[in-house]
């Protein structure tokens, strides 16, 4: 007992060691989205040239930082002269909207087929699960690129196949958590004193999966953005010439060991947006959950 009081104080812990996890993790992530969106938003006032313009005296100029590059385009421009970074922040803008309008539809569609089934349960659910199931073992890629082509690539077209594709995921997470909700009491109270049904849903159901609706959104982006880019690169998204980052990956394919730059800025982009969006949701989904974020 003696050595142990002899010994002195225990050492002192840096602080950069004892602050939490869930301090440090997200800062950076939404840091880096914050920056894209602002970019993607303020495009014409960062660069002054035109996305798709051609301009072919100056094509196929590489970075400012290599050997002929000009710091007029500091990230190259590509075989038809266009800037690569103009292209860069106007296909950031092209993703997120793509993202956010098809996630808007999947989530309505998901939400509302997830709340029917988990409530609702018997014929309905069984039909809803059924048809989930279907979708989820089709091949994505081949029915978007089917779905895609057969509509032709636009925007809006674009938004439906990735929302028609995205929703089963998120029927089949909220139908888990409306099963789980209605157990509980304050449900089982409610449908006992004969509460309406759309009383039920509104005011317990659907504000109690609002977190989990929270956390999938998060995760989900990243695999729309990553969708919509391979689709763009297959040609089955954004028509060309249209700035978006899988149409760029595309036009730098043919020239990969002559303009190098073209393809690697766009990959590198949809590569650091997408592990931003799932740390972001891998941080909400621990932080949301009690048991998680006790530890």
């Amino acid at each position: 007992m003696a050595a142990r009081a002899d010994a002195g104080p225990a050492p002192a812990v840096p602080r950069w060691q004892r602050m939490p996890r869930v301090r440090v993790v997200p800062l950076i992530s939404i840091g880096f989205l914050a920056l894209l969106v602002f970019v993607a938003a303020a495009a014409e006032f960062i660069t002054p040239y035109d996305p798709v313009r051609n301009d072919l005296a100056n094509a196929l100029i590489p970075p400012a930082w290599v050997d002929g590059g000009s710091t007029d385009h500091m990230l190259g421009t590509d075989g038809f002269g266009r800037d690569v970074w103009t292209r860069l922040i106007y296909g950031a803008r092209a993703s997120l909207a793509v993202a956010s309008f098809s996630l808007v539809l999947a989530l309505v569609i998901g939400t509302v087929s997830g709340i029917v089934a988990g409530y609702v349960g018997g014929a309905v659910d069984s039909l809803l699960m059924r048809l989930v199931d279907v979708m989820l073992a089709l091949p994505t890629i081949l029915v978007a690129l089917v779905v895609a082509i057969a509509l032709g690539p636009s925007f809006l077209n674009l938004v439906l196949v990735v929302g028609f594709l995205t929703w089963p995921r998120i029927a089949r997470l909220i139908r888990g958590e409306t099963l789980l909700l209605r157990k509980l009491d304050f449900v089982r109270y409610s449908i006992a004193i004969a509460v309406p049904t759309r009383a039920i849903l509104v005011r317990h159901i659907f504000p109690n999966i609002l977190p989990t609706l929270l956390v999938a959104t998060t995760l989900e982006i990243g695999k729309v953005i990553l969708l919509e880019a391979s689709l763009s690169f297959l040609g089955a998204g954004l028509p060309p010439p249209s700035a978006s980052w899988g149409v760029m990956i595309d036009d730098g394919r043919a020239l990969i060991a002559t303009g190098w730059w073209i393809a690697l800025f766009p990959g590198l982009a949809i590569v650091a947006t997408v592990l931003a969006f799932n740390a972001v949701g891998d941080w909400l989904r621990d932080y949301l959950d009690p048991k998680t974020r006790s530890v």
